[in-house]
């Protein structure tokens, strides 16, 4: 069973989200052209630390009030037993499901400050946040925009896959996230990220080192892809 250890977790959140989506390319390339946002997010806090942390999937409406008032209720407090029983850190990543997501949000001060209390690190989704300056400390929010209402918001279920920015996810996956955007990592490769960065930085270390020389021509780029391609 798969465990996101503090020593993994330091790891991955040495590197960027492109960094692992380029780390992806060599030890899952099946995985090049699919698992990680497509669409633009906002960050509303690029000057933390990247995310990394289980997911915790759950699916919203706003635009309307729900039409179970009997079991909101239950349904709302179902969804926070999932959010506290899951592995630690978690992010919840939500899907809108309003024909224009975004309508209300279910992120501000409130949600923000219950989530971190339950271990939850932050949130990505594809509908709107809210409250961004009393959001909870350290608490990070992915999302296609920022408003004012939280309208008739409210949990539509939770612990399915959801699509977010363009991104399928399932409850349990391990998301790697910042300012760029988020990315699935496979369980069974998140070890070998780290080593496949490496190697990739040394070699564009290589290129980039030879495209900031003086005289640097296509003669030059050719050579220094040449060495590139030979560390191993």
């Amino acid at each position: 069973m798969f465990e996101l250890t503090a020593d993994l977790i330091a790891d991955l959140k040495s590197l960027d989200t492109p960094t692992v989506c380029n780390a992806l390319e060599v030890v899952a390339p099946e995985r090049r052209g699919y698992g990680y946002t497509t669409k633009p997010l906002l960050c509303t806090r690029p000057e933390l630390e990247p995310m990394v942390a289980i997911a915790r999937t759950a699916t919203i409406r706003a635009a309307h009030a729900s039409d179970r008032t009997g079991d909101s209720a239950d349904v709302r407090d179902g969804y926070y037993v999932y959010i506290e029983a899951g592995p630690k850190p978690s992010v919840v990543v939500i899907e809108d499901l309003d024909d224009e997501p975004g309508y209300g949000s279910f992120w501000g001060e409130v949600n923000s400050n219950i989530h971190k209390g339950l271990g939850c690190v932050g949130v990505i989704t594809q509908g709107s946040v809210r409250d961004v300056p009393d959001v909870a400390e350290g608490f990070q929010m992915m999302a296609d925009r920022v408003g004012p209402s939280h309208a008739f918001v409210h949990v539509v279920d939770f612990s399915r896959p959801v699509t977010v920015a363009g991104m399928q996810v399932s409850d349990g996956d391990l998301i790697h996230s910042d300012q760029h955007g988020a990315v699935v990592i496979p369980h069974e490769v998140a070890g070998e990220i780290n080593a496949a960065a490496d190697l990739i930085t040394r070699r564009e270390s290589v290129v980039i080192t030879a495209a900031q020389q003086p005289g640097f021509d296509i003669d030059a780029l050719r050579a220094a892809q040449r060495q590139a391609a030979e560390i191993k």
